[in-house]
């Protein structure tokens, strides 16, 4: 079985040449696709050490996406817990309003140098379906987002954004029409014409480059979180939370703090509406090893091996899987992975909207519930860090109409306690 060589620095821990993070990773290809994946595979590790795109990532960073993006101490919030102090990394204010942009950006850029004229992904949540569509109508490719209907109808302003911006939305109506429908269906339309395409996925998962070559791209988030918080505060903080779907968001910040010890690392799974099969999406904590999508991880999974229906109110979040580098990392321990269920998710998306002024993302929101539970327990001199992974304006329509604020007066919200 692949092995991922003992590295002194988890921070630069690379793949070995089969793409396994420890036990997880690989590429399991149809033959058609081997070659054209080790095509991107050699392409990316070339542009990757070129300070010709190094240069031109950066200045898109600065200058088009927003980078660096702030770290917030929130103040009321934290006052009203009453515990720890609560800081955000705020991807919610990059364009687009999310971390994707991150990944998109280089994906693009990658895919316009090797020539290619259309990049294909699939969404759940739309974050990433509008962040490839806005990076490809800034580079001139064309865009092809595939979606599944649920996620349509609960996502329809980022699907007029995506159209907007240029690109196809197609949506995906079969199994249980939401994200993993969607990367089957588009892994399939891949398959039809790789040679003038790129598949552009959406998160640290898939077959190897993508989880190496997706984590590198979202590392900018760790490695400026890390700057940030020991210049400002004068410390690391004491833990550092992300919600945890495919993972995209968490592998990022975690990379900036891998090597120290100190810091506790928390990955925070949709825990949906309860641990009944299908009612959550919580890969890691009840999953178990399987392949999907061509990589190995932990798995929601059948007695036959096939991936069970998952479930999240966050719809960027409700992945059977889960990026082989977050596998590998719950095996060493180095990080924990917890559950944050749909009305931890609720309470702390109306927290800090009334008490901050920021709509956060359902997604976000798990972590943000996580941290507000773990802080109340802590001392007023500690600190929690959360990646605040995007913005809420996408879930604002789903959220009033099906879980306005009054179905949860009775709940212990900390905005009563103003």
């Amino acid at each position: 079985m692949a092995k991922t060589a003992d590295r002194q620095s988890l921070n630069t821990q690379q793949p070995d040449e089969q793409g396994f993070f420890g036990n997880y990773g690989g590429a399991y290809l149809p033959p058609e696709l081997v070659g054209v994946m080790q095509e991107i595979t050699e392409a990316y590790m070339q542009i990757k050490v070129d300070p010709a795109f190094i240069e031109e990532l950066d200045h898109l960073q600065q200058t088009y996406s927003g980078r660096p993006s702030p770290i917030y101490y929130a103040k009321r919030l934290s006052e009203a817990v009453g515990g720890a102090k609560i800081y955000l990394k705020r991807e919610d204010l990059n364009h687009t309003g999310a971390h994707k942009i991150n990944h998109c950006l280089g994906e693009v850029l990658l895919a316009k140098k090797m020539g290619k004229k259309k990049v294909i992904a699939e969404t759940g949540a739309g974050q990433h379906g509008v962040a490839l569509a806005t990076a490809a109508a800034l580079l001139g490719l064309e865009c092809d987002i595939y979606m599944g209907e649920v996620d349509v109808a609960k996502q329809n302003p980022n699907v007029r954004r995506m159209q907007v911006l240029g690109a196809q939305v197609i949506p995906v109506n079969r199994g249980t029409r939401t994200l993993k429908d969607a990367v089957d269906a588009a892994f399939e339309a891949y398959l039809t014409d790789p040679v003038n395409t790129m598949y552009a996925i959406g998160s640290v998962v898939g077959p190897h480059p993508f989880p190496m070559m997706v984590r590198d791209f979202q590392s900018v988030v760790g490695r400026e979180a890390r700057e940030q918080f020991t210049t400002t505060y004068g410390a690391l903080p004491n833990y550092v939370m992300a919600c945890v779907g495919g993972g995209s968001n968490a592998m990022g910040i975690f990379s900036g703090f891998l090597d120290d010890a100190e810091v506790k690392l928390v990955g925070v799974e949709p825990g949906g509406r309860g641990p009944a099969a299908g009612d959550h999406a919580a890969t890691m904590t009840y999953g178990k090893k399987g392949i999907l999508h061509g990589f190995s991880c932990y798995l929601l999974q059948d007695n036959a091996g096939d991936p069970l229906p998952v479930y999240s109110i966050a719809s960027g979040l409700d992945y059977p899987g889960v990026g082989p580098q977050h596998c590998h990392l719950k095996d060493i321990k180095r990080v924990e992975y917890v559950i944050a269920t749909d009305r931890d998710a609720l309470v702390a998306f109306y927290d800090l909207s009334r008490l901050e002024g920021i709509i956060p993302a359902l997604e976000s929101s798990h972590a943000l519930g996580y941290a507000i539970k773990v802080a109340a327990g802590m001392s007023q001199d500690q600190t929690i860090l959360v990646n605040l992974s995007g913005r809420g304006d996408k879930d604002m329509d789903y959220v009033m109409e099906h879980y306005p604020l009054e179905a949860y007066e009775e709940q212990k919200l900390l905005i009563k306690q103003r």
